[in-house]
């Protein structure tokens, strides 16, 4: 007996130690997701910038400054060879290789300087632009080496400074990565995620009330609570093609539009909203039924004044979860054409638009080594976004949390 006893607490001891090193091992493999993203993507957060200056008079730019307040300031000063002579300039400044110093977006920079203020045409002025990748990169860790010696001769002549890359956060897609920001695509997420909710949520919360409190239990009912168990299994690049079939096949919905993701989504997250809102209202006691109907209150103001409210945070929390799914999802948007070149943020659901995970697969796809850091801050941009509605959702069922 007492070797029995023995054994069985050398058993208990090694499963405890399997599950702490089971924990550890997870701990470790998380620790080393975050720590990877942040040393490749906190470079995206930074902005390397070039002091240029410009003889706006020497340029003869042929512009009025009367043309710069009207829609067409952009085609004008494009046409004019603003872009040839911001290239002109860097050379005069840094050397043969000074258009290599400079980004493709710098003379961009430059024309908005000049719509913002038009009485640089007729003065010098020294303009920050952003650099180069290789000089990004030379500054900020490990280049090529005619990169490095192209940054040291800038920072030594003082014209090479670095801050906060605010257009990561306020920009949209660009072909050039000093000018690509996330801002385009996190919009597309918050409208694809609104259409989202907007129609699941209700619809999900309707149904699992009906199922649970007013279904009658028969064959019928049955069939749709296997229906909908093997909708939530069902992988998501099926409902992409569901979207593409009916939404753009059948009622001609604008494509790539975040109206049109948003129902695609909603119909993938469905599922899951409805199985999470009957646990949620099976688990109300059905004492609290027959008390409401014991004091003379309807079907109608039992479920609605008193299981609801119960059930509420289960319901939250599964479609918070529900929507941080549908915001990682990448396969059903790509069906539906999500994946286009985007290159202004959308104003309405029925815009072109991208969203954050098709950002993030377009990014890693491309040649250019700039592009390499803004996919981990990107990636870092989503899972803030995803522990933020991790947080939400902790928060709303503290909230309205209710023990009996």
């Amino acid at each position: 007996m007492q070797r029995r006893i023995r054994r069985r607490y050398a058993a208990e001891r090694r499963f405890r130690w399997l599950g702490l090193a089971a924990v550890s091992l997870s701990g470790a493999f998380l620790a080393f997701l975050l720590w990877t993203m942040l040393a490749s993507g906190l470079g995206g957060f930074s902005r390397t910038e070039v002091r240029l200056p410009l003889d706006f008079p020497a340029m003869a730019l042929d512009v009025r400054p009367e043309q710069l307040g009207r829609a067409g300031a952009d085609l004008a000063l494009a046409g004019a060879g603003l872009q040839n002579a911001v290239g002109a300039a860097a050379v005069q400044a840094f050397g043969d290789d000074g258009e290599r110093v400079i980004s493709d977006s710098a003379w961009v920079t430059v024309r908005e300087a000049i719509k913002a203020d038009p009485s640089l045409l007729s003065r010098r002025a020294t303009i920050t632009v952003p650099a180069a990748p290789g000089i990004h990169e030379a500054a900020t860790g490990e280049a090529r080496p005619d990169d490095e010696a192209a940054a040291a001769r800038l920072a030594a002549a003082g014209a090479l400074t670095s801050g906060f890359n605010w257009t990561f956060l306020t920009g949209a897609d660009s072909t050039d990565p000093t000018a690509a920001g996330i801002w385009g695509a996190l919009k597309g997420s918050l409208l694809t995620m609104l259409v989202t909710l907007g129609l699941a949520f209700p619809i999900g919360v309707l149904s699992a009330i009906y199922l649970e409190e007013y279904a009658p239990r028969n064959r019928w009912t049955d069939l749709i609570e296997v229906s909908i168990n093997n909708l939530a299994a069902v992988p998501s690049i099926i409902f992409g093609l569901l979207g593409l079939a009916v939404f753009l096949g059948t009622f001609n919905m604008p494509r790539s539009a975040p109206v049109v993701g948003g129902l695609t989504l909603a119909l993938m997250i469905m599922p899951v909203i409805v199985i999470a809102g009957r646990n949620a209202v099976k688990a109300v006691p059905p004492s609290i039924r027959d008390a409401a109907l014991g004091v003379g209150a309807s079907r109608v103001q039992v479920v609605f004044h008193h299981v609801l409210p119960l059930a509420l945070p289960g319901i939250l929390t599964g479609t918070i979860i529900g929507m941080a799914r549908a915001l990682g999802e990448t396969a059903p948007l790509l069906m539906i054409g999500m994946r286009a070149f985007i290159a202004t943020p959308p104003d309405k659901l029925t815009d072109a638009a991208s969203v954050l995970p098709v950002q993030i697969f377009l990014w890693s796809d491309q040649v250019s080594r700039g592009f390499v850091e803004k996919t981990s801050a990107a990636i870092i941009v989503l899972l803030v976004f995803l522990l933020a509605m991790n947080a939400l959702a902790i928060y709303l069922r503290n909230r309205f949390e209710t023990r009996w």
